[in-house]
């Protein structure tokens, strides 16, 4: 059995990701039958990250093969969320899964919007978009799209970043997420 993490926010980053542990390259994917939101998963979180909830929707991301050792890192990572299966059919990859893979998920009940003490800041975006960028540009637009509550409380952080877990991200990237958030 080999098993994955759909990785949908900052796990699409591969410099972000790799400050927790080690995965393969990522595969983009698409899960459908989820919902994608900006949301606090509980009160210690100082920013607003996304949360994914089962509903009525589809949220792209990517496919990344973890072993058992680095999974429990990602785990601590991904505190306040919950580890689910996603069923193969609710996929859409170009990666070959076999019926005994095991693909994860990391969800809430529900999301709690942002709010003026937890925003969305953009130091967390840049990561996540930048993550989007090493697939296409293509599927950053998709994400934008398809995350919803862009209208909730926002902070530019790029000056004091408050993410944590902030890698990867050039003045280059900078510009370009500017210019596909300009167009939402």
């Amino acid at each position: 059995m080999t098993q994955y993490i759909f990785g949908y926010g900052s796990l699409m980053n591969s410099a972000s990701r790799q400050l927790t542990g080690q995965t393969s390259a990522a595969t983009p994917a698409v899960a459908h039958g989820l919902c994608r939101y900006w949301g606090k998963v509980d009160e210690s979180y100082i920013l607003a990250p996304l949360v994914v909830t089962k509903g009525d929707g589809l949220v792209n991301g990517v496919l990344l093969q973890v072993d058992d050792t680095h999974l429990v890192e990602f785990d601590r990572r991904e505190r306040g969320y919950t580890r689910i299966a996603i069923a193969h059919p609710q996929l859409d990859s170009d990666l070959s899964l076999d019926e005994q893979d095991q693909v994860w998920i990391y969800v809430t009940e529900q999301a709690t919007p942002p709010c003026s003490m937890s925003p969305i800041v953009q130091t967390y975006v840049d990561t996540v978009l930048t993550g989007c960028l090493e697939v296409s540009e293509h599927f950053a637009k998709q994400f934008i799209e398809h995350t919803i509550g862009w209208h909730h409380p926002f902070e530019n952080d790029r000056d004091k970043p408050k993410y944590s877990n902030l890698a990867g991200v050039t003045s280059a990237h900078q510009l370009k997420i500017d210019q596909l958030l300009a167009n939402r």
